[in-house]
């Protein structure tokens, strides 16, 4: 195969993505009163959204609800197919419906709205077709048409799958904002994974805690300091003045720097060569909120030093704590 072709391949890859994005972007400025409107219909109802679709669009109605399940919206699937053979009895009455469609003309999606009509079911379409059969009988439309799929032949649902999915996202995130959904609550609904793990737990949760960490007062020697931190191998030392207070981090790269500088290290103590204002974190505060610290800066740091209301230092954080909870 020649490099000229696998270059066609890159090619279509970056134009498929691109395409995807104007599509994402002129749906975004088609939103409108309708987005509302949808979100009124749900929040009138205290119970759960069903959200159906075949094929592809099935597959979309799927993570939909996914996204509206974990941000606090009550909801699940409905195989249109199978609505027909017992599945309707996920429905209490009133219960608002989602229908996802990019022809807007699915002989089972069709079939499906009569039915619901009998449940007093609200229909909120997220449609690629506005001209299309199932559209006319909709209660609030939301348009997820596109100029053309992203494939070459413009036949895979690509560009139309990946807007229906933005605007399923876009209902979800209306719906956060009108609920006054907080981070708190998404952590209650993601107790596990790292996610979970960042959400709902402490630093001091996760940190290790003063006596099991290298710690040095400002004037020891480097050796001193080297030897603690090779007792404790932490990654670093909390330089800690007389009164408990936080003073300086001493780091490996803090000892690189002052080989760097100087052909003999023997005379300089720990304060010479420490960093005077490291970055510090709350015990109080979440792990999400200490990895952005160590993570949302132009140079990242993988240490944090943990240092109370009174500013006395109580242990230390690693990135590693963060990640994997290893203590």
């Amino acid at each position: 195969m020649t490099s000229g072709r696998k270059q066609e391949w890159l090619e279509a890859a970056r134009a498929a993505v691109e395409i995807e994005s104007r599509s994402l972007a002129t749906a975004a400025c088609r939103l409108d009163g309708a987005l509302i409107r949808a979100v009124d219909l749900i929040l009138a109802h205290p119970g759960k959204v069903i959200v159906t679709g075949i094929g592809k669009s099935g597959h979309i109605a799927r993570k939909v609800v996914a996204t509206l399940c974990s941000t606090g919206t009550a909801a699940v699937f409905l195989h249109p197919a199978e609505a027909v053979h017992g599945d309707l009895g996920i429905y209490t009455p009133g219960d608002p419906t989602v229908l996802i469609s990019k022809h807007g003309s699915s002989a089972e999606l069709l079939a499906l709205v009569p039915l619901l009509r009998e449940f007093r079911s609200p229909l909120i379409g997220i449609l690629g077709n506005t001209a299309s059969p199932l559209a006319g009988q909709l209660d609030v439309l939301l348009d997820a048409s596109v100029e053309r799929e992203a494939d070459p032949n413009n036949l895979a649902p690509t560009a139309s799958a990946v807007t229906a999915l933005a605007l399923g996202h876009a209902l979800a995130i209306a719906l956060m904002c009108a609920r006054n959904f907080t981070a708190e609550e998404f952590g209650r609904f993601h107790p596990g994974g790292q996610l979970g793990r960042n959400l709902r737990l402490s630093v001091r949760e996760a940190m290790h805690p003063l006596e099991q960490i290298a710690v040095v007062g400002p004037q020891a020697s480097l050796k001193e300091a080297i030897i603690a931190m090779t007792n404790r191998p932490w990654g670093a030392a909390c330089v800690v003045s007389s009164d408990g207070a936080l003073a300086g981090l001493f780091t490996d790269g803090d000892l690189r720097r002052a080989l760097t500088a100087h052909d003999d290290i023997r005379s300089l103590a720990v304060a010479d060569v420490m960093t005077r204002t490291p970055v510090s974190i709350s015990p109080e505060a979440t792990l999400g909120e200490a990895l952005e610290t160590m993570e949302s800066r132009p140079s990242q740091i993988s240490v944090l030093p943990v240092v109370g209301a009174s500013g006395r230092v109580l242990g230390l954080l690693r990135l590693h704590d963060i990640y994997l909870g290893i203590r």
